[in-house]
Order: C-alpha cells, then structure tokens, then sequence
C-alpha cells in the first residue's frame, strides 16, 4: 500500500495526532529545557505547517477548523473565569478594577492609534482590531506565570486582567463593526445599538442562569459526582452556541461569567472540577496554537512592510505602558509592580482566532487593508510571545517580584527535629518556611530566625499571606498523621507528587493502615516516625550541612561518616532533592550533603 504523501492531506484522524503530539510535546520540551512553552509550540506549528507542509488545518479539517477553534476558546475562557474566585483576589482587587474599566477603553483608543498611524490602516479596519487588541492572552499568560515564579499580586493582576478582558475584547470588535457596518449599509444606528444591547444582555443573562443551576444542581446532589465534568462541558458548549446565535462571539462573555458564578459559589467539589477543567485548557491552549501557527499564510506575513514593525513597536512600547500606567495612576498598587504590567503584554490565540474573523468581514464589506488583519496579529502574538517568554522572568527578578532564585522548603509542624532541620537547610542558603497552627509551636523557630506561619497552610489566610511560588518542596512532619496526609494530598497538584513528603506513618506495616497510593506524600528521611526523629535529636543526634568537592567526594564522607544519614541533596543551583535510596545515592561532585548523624 502506499503512503500518503503531505500533499495528499493527512486526514482528519492523523491530523489530531500530530496537533496532540506537537502541543503536549512542546510543553513537555519546554518543561525540561526551562523555556517558555508558547515559544517551542509556536516553531514547532511553524516547522509542521509552513516550512514543510506536513499539517495544513484547512485542507485536512476543512469546514470544521474555524468551529473547533471557537469551541476551544469557550472552554479556554470557561476555565479561565472558574478561576476568577474573588475572595483569592484579596488586595488586588482596585488594580484589576482598573485594567479592566479604564484600562480597555484606553488600550483600544491607544491601539486603534497604532494601527492607524503605524500599521497605515483605515479608521474602520483600526478600530474594530483595535477593539481586538484589548485582550492580552490568558492561554498566554498561564504558560508565562508557571515558569516565571511570579509574587501572588503581579501575577493575579495579570491574570484577571488577561481573562476578563478576553470576552470584552471581542466584544468591543462586535461593537466597533456594527459602527462600520451601519455606515456601510442602509442598517440604522438604533437598530445596531438594540442589536449589541440584545446580544450583551442575553449573554450575561445565560451565564448567570447557566451558572446557578450548574451550582444549585452540583449542591443538591442531583448530578453524581462521575457526571459532574460531562455535564460542565455539555453546558459550556451549548451556553457558547445558544448566545453565539444571539450575537456573534458573544458566546465569549456567557461562558466566562458562567466560569465566574461557579468559581464563587463554594462548590465542594470545585477543586476536583477546576483541576480537570485546567489539564483540559493545557491540550486545548497546545492544539490551538500549533493549529493557528501550522495554517499561517507566509505570503501574507512576507508581505507586511516596515509599518508592521512600526506598528509592533508601537504597541510594545508605547500602547501597552501608556495604557497600563494611566489606568493604574493613583492607584495602591506598587510602582515596580505597574513597571512589571506595563511591559509585560503577551497576545494569544483569542486575537487570533477573533482578527482573522472580522478581517474577513471587512475586506468582504470592501476594505481590502482589512487583508492585512490577521498577518498584523500574528506578527505581534509571534513578537510578544517569544519576547515576554524571555523577558518576564529576568524583569521580575530585577523588580524583585518573583519567588526568589533559590526554592525553598515548606515544612509543616514546629518541633524540636523540624526545627534542627531547618536550620540546617538555612546553613545550605535554602529558604524555609515553618508552618504550624499551634502559634506556641514556632516560638523556637522565630527565635532562631526562621521565617514562619501561624496557622492552617491550607486555609485562606494562607493563600493571602504565604508565597507558595516561593517554595519548591513540602515536608508534612506533623505528629498528626491524617493531617500530614491530608496536606501532601492537597498541595501534590500545585507542587508536583515528587515534590511533596510526609513522615511515615507508625502502623504502616499493618495492611489495615496502610493508604492507597494517591493520597499523601513520598516518605520522608530514613525509616523513621515522628517519635523516632524525636528519640534522635533526644540521643543528641544534630543535622548538618556537608560540601563536596572534587578532593572530598561522596566516597570520602561515608568513610568519614559511617553512622550518618544523608536526608538530602543541594545542588550548586539550590535546587533540593530528599533522598528516596541511599543505596543508589550518587550527589554531584559539588553538591552539599544534608545529613543527620551523632554528635562528635
């Protein structure tokens, strides 16, 4: 049989295995060289489509294409409002207040401009991707945060912002082409107003019904828990189309406020469906993009002269800080954190998805500059995206609004063995942080000097006041078990299972105590309990910190030390590691060993 040739189209079925295996590929690559993920995807939908012509959307999806990029935006936004809790907001609330009444006229007035003045685009053609512009990339955004290790506020602002002024954007372009449209035709501007107000009012209207009886129906107990994912997506997608119909992309805004309502009712079952919904938005964020970069047309983009790159320079430079800066003015957020917004505005797969659209609609009502629409907004996701890929990072640090260089260690339970801990991981420049809810439990620790945390880890209090993005690594060394486990089980997903561990559990011998495998943490240290660590430090036993060298190798401090206990490595980076196997133990050359032994 012979094979198919790349000009014969891979088919529809082979197309949704090279989109998955390009997206969940690049985050992984991405995910192991330290880069931004937005970045490898992007090239590799480059390499796929463009340069060798493996992946064309069009030609092997055809009329389903634009249909499945409108419906994975919808869940994109869906998910992205379920994240939007307001109580998690906390002291951020004035700044995204500001970013999204002040700052979305000014970034479409601001935008509008640089299209017009930069790009050379008509009046009609600026201001409805003008309006466009206004969004600033939630798909974006997330990929940005996780590898950046941004501080709780920056990074709350930037994504409230990001995905409330999503469905505003694209509103903002019914808005700017309804205008056009009226002068176009014999449509009168009442009729065009009724038309917006309409389509605005059903929207909202839809996602507050859709969300309270998604909540009313979840609490009452009338959909079973196997049932509850199914259930959300059916509705998402049947919400987006139901106002879609009522108003083009006003399916944007319905599901975001249904995201919304369901993120502030208190669910029970919400971190389950948040969770889920967020490794959905990873598959659906890879597939978009290498879609969106695979059906590039590069003459188009060859095409764009050097008022393409006016027009991105503008936008970086000027539009987005003006912007940023005007809406933040007098407000309580600090200086370094308005320097870090107004030079952090990454473009994604909404503008995208939303220019290409309406640049379509307008060269069909006769503005044929409109062709240059979606090259224009390619360019400037291309631009933004491997710029704030590469640049958020070392601002943030430079501003000092990042979780430190170093990771850190969160140990939880203050006791006489946590305490000598860490101490001992203060001795190898690691940052710890001890949290217990007894208060008199970390009096010692405080007057040691370490940093500490008065109260549940798990509560809200926590989340307002304890940088998690500090911190790399959990050790639950509590005396209470259940609440060791409980803590490992809820802090794995944020952390990493392999980040997360808990003392052994006394009766773990006992197949009747043992835990299933998914709840907790990976064991902590040498096979010992709570009061065995206790009987230690009681015998005089004393953690400490050894370097290696080329000179004292590893070999050299066994021989050294016969009766101590390596609990953990320190990379020259700072990166912690907590030994599993002993046995296969083999620490870099210059690492520093954390050990616990007799005292000399």
């Amino acid at each position: 049989m012979a094979v198919e040739t790349a000009t014969e189209g891979l088919g529809p079925l082979m197309a949704f295995g090279v989109v998955g295996v390009l997206g969940v590929g690049s985050q992984w690559l991405a995910w192991r060289l330290r880069m931004p993920a937005i970045v490898l995807m992007l090239v590799a939908g480059l390499l796929a489509g463009p340069a060798f012509g493996i992946l064309d959307p069009q030609r092997d999806f055809g009329a389903l294409l634009p249909t499945m990029i409108s419906l994975a935006v919808a869940v994109i936004l869906f998910e992205g409002g379920l994240t939007l809790n307001f109580h998690h907001l906390s002291d951020g609330k004035q700044g995204v207040r500001r970013l999204v009444f002040a700052g979305a006229p000014l970034g479409w007035l601001f935008s509008t401009l640089a299209l017009h003045y930069g790009a050379g685009l008509s009046w009609e053609s600026s201001a409805v991707f003008g309006g466009i512009m206004i969004v600033t990339g939630p798909t974006v955004i997330a990929p940005l945060l996780r590898s950046a290790r941004l501080s709780k506020r920056p990074a709350q602002l930037l994504q409230w912002e990001a995905i409330v002024n999503d469905p505003i954007g694209a509103l903002a372009a019914v808005l700017a082409f309804e205008v056009v449209l009226v002068l176009q035709t014999a449509t009168t501007v009442p009729e065009a107003i009724v038309d917006l107000a309409i389509g605005i009012t059903v929207a909202t209207a839809l996602g507050f019904a859709a969300g309270f009886g998604i909540v009313q129906a979840f609490k009452r107990g009338q959909v079973p828990e196997y049932m509850k994912v199914p259930v959300l997506f059916v509705a998402v997608l049947g919400i987006f189309a139901l106002s879609d119909n009522v108003l083009h992309e006003s399916g944007l805004l319905a599901v975001t406020i249904m995201g919304i309502v369901i993120a502030n009712s208190n669910l029970p079952s919400y971190e389950e469906l948040l969770r889920f919904k967020e490794h959905a938005t990873v598959l659906l964020v890879s597939g978009v993009f290498i879609l969106l970069a695979a059906g590039l047309n590069l003459d188009g983009v060859f095409a764009l002269d050097w008022r393409a790159v006016l027009f991105v320079v503008l936008v970086i430079c000027v539009a987005r800080p003006a912007t940023v800066l005007l809406s933040l003015l007098g407000s309580s957020v600090p200086w370094r954190e308005q320097v870090l917004l107004a030079t952090t505005g990454p473009r994604g797969v909404v503008l995208v998805a939303v220019a290409g659209l309406f640049g379509e609609r307008l060269v069909s009502l006769g503005f044929e500059d409109a062709a240059q629409i979606a090259p224009l907004a390619f360019a400037l996701v291309a631009v933004t995206v491997v710029l704030h890929g590469f640049t958020l990072g070392p601002i943030a640090r430079a501003l000092g609004l990042t979780g430190g260089d170093k990771p850190g260690v969160l140990i939880i339970g203050g006791s006489r063995w946590t305490l000598a801990l860490a101490e001992a991981l203060q001795k190898a420049d690691v940052p710890v942080l001890m949290s217990d809810p007894n208060h008199f439990r970390l009096t010692p620790a405080r007057t040691a000097g370490i940093s500490t945390f008065s109260g549940d880890i798990l509560s809200e209090a926590a989340e307002h006041r304890v940088e998690l993005v500090s911190y790399a690594t959990v050790i639950a060394g509590t005396d209470n078990d259940a609440y060791n486990t409980l803590v490992t089980t809820d802090l794995g997903p944020e952390f990493g299972r392999d980040n997360v561990y808990q003392l052994r559990h006394p009766k773990a011998e006992n197949s009747r105590f043992q835990l299933p495998t998914t709840l907790g943490g990976r064991p902590f240290g040498p096979d010992e309990t709570y009061d065995g660590w206790d009987r230690l430090i009681s015998e005089g036993w004393v953690f400490r910190v050894t370097q290696l060298t080329e000179e004292f190798s590893y070999s050299d401090w066994k021989t050294q030390r016969p009766e101590g206990v390596v609990v953990g490595t320190v990379a020259g980076n700072g990166t912690v590691k907590f030994v599993l196997d002993r046995e296969d133990l083999k620490p870099a050359a210059d690492a520093r060993l954390i050990y616990i032994g007799p005292a000399d």
